[in-house]
C-alpha cells in the first residue's frame, strides 16, 4: 500500500503531465473549438434560417445603416476593397502563394494552402447553388451582381486566405502583424459587400463561418502527429 507521500507525488506527476499535454496542444484545441466547432454551429444556424426562407432580424437594419453612410468618397473606398477582395487581389495572391510554396518545395505548406483555398472556392460555388438565395434588392447597387448570395464568396475567400496566412505564420515572429493585417482586410472586404448592397450581413457571417471550419479542418488533417508549418519532416 502506497504512503500518502507517494500518492501525492503520483498526483503531482499526473497534473504536470496534464498541464504539459494541454500546453503543447493549446493551439490545436483552440483551433478545433474556435476554428471548427463554433463556426460549424454558426453556419448551421444561419443555413437553417435561409433554407426555410426566414428573414434574419439583423440583415435589413445593417443594410440600411450601410446605405445611410453612402457617399462618393466611401463609394471609391469600398469599390476598391470589393475588387481586391476577389478577382483583383485575393485570387492572384492565392495563386502566387501556392506557386511560391511549390517553388520553394514547401510541400506540406503548399498542400495546406492549395487544398484550403481551392476547396473553399468549390465549396462556396456549390453552397450558393444549393441555397439559391437572391441578392438584396433594397436599392440599386453601383456594383450589381447576378449570382446567388449565400454565402458571400468575397467574405469566404478573404477569410480563407486570412486563416491560411495566420496558421502558417502563427509560430513565427510575423503572427501578430499578419493577424492584425488580415483581420482588418477581411473586415473591409466584408463590409464593402454590405455597403454596396449585394450581400446580406448573414451572407458575410456564413462565409466567415464556412471558411473558418473548412480551413481549420484542412490544417488539422495536413499538420497532424506533431507536424508544424516550416518544420522539416
Amino acid at each position: 500500500m502506497r504512503t500518502p507521500t507517494e500518492v501525492f507525488a503520483t498526483l503531482r506527476q499526473d497534473l504536470r503531465f496534464g498541464a504539459d499535454f494541454l500546453r503543447q496542444r493549446l493551439l490545436r484545441l483552440a483551433l478545433i473549438f474556435l476554428g471548427l466547432l463554433l463556426p460549424l454551429w454558426g453556419f448551421a444556424e444561419l443555413a437553417d434560417e435561409v433554407h426555410e426562407g426566414e428573414p434574419l432580424a439583423f440583415d435589413a437594419p445593417i443594410l440600411h445603416f450601410a446605405r445611410d453612410l453612402a457617399g462618393e468618397g466611401l463609394d471609391r473606398i469600398f469599390l476598391f476593397f470589393s475588387a481586391v477582395g476577389y478577382q483583383w487581389g485575393v485570387v492572384p495572391f492565392d495563386i502566387a502563394l501556392i506557386a511560391v510554396l511549390a517553388w520553394r518545395r514547401r510541400m506540406r505548406e503548399g498542400i495546406f494552402a492549395g487544398v484550403a483555398i481551392v476547396g473553399s472556392a468549390l465549396l462556396n460555388l456549390s453552397t450558393k447553388q444549393f441555397f439559391a438565395r437572391d441578392r438584396p434588392s433594397l436599392w440599386e447597387s453601383i456594383a450589381p451582381e447576378a449570382t446567388y448570395s449565400f454565402p458571400s464568396g468575397h467574405a469566404m475567400g478573404s477569410a480563407t486566405l486570412a486563416w491560411v496566412l495566420l496558421l502558417l505564420a502563427w509560430r513565427t515572429r510575423w503572427r501578430w502583424p499578419v493577424a492584425i493585417g488580415m483581420v482588418a482586410f477581411a473586415a473591409m472586404v466584408a463590409f464593402s459587400r454590405v455597403y454596396l448592397g449585394v450581400h446580406y450581413p448573414s451572407d458575410i457571417l456564413a462565409g466567415w463561418a464556412a471558411a473558418s471550419a473548412w480551413t481549420a479542418s484542412v490544417y488539422l488533417l495536413v499538420f497532424r502527429n506533431g507536424a508544424r508549418p516550416w518544420r522539416s519532416g
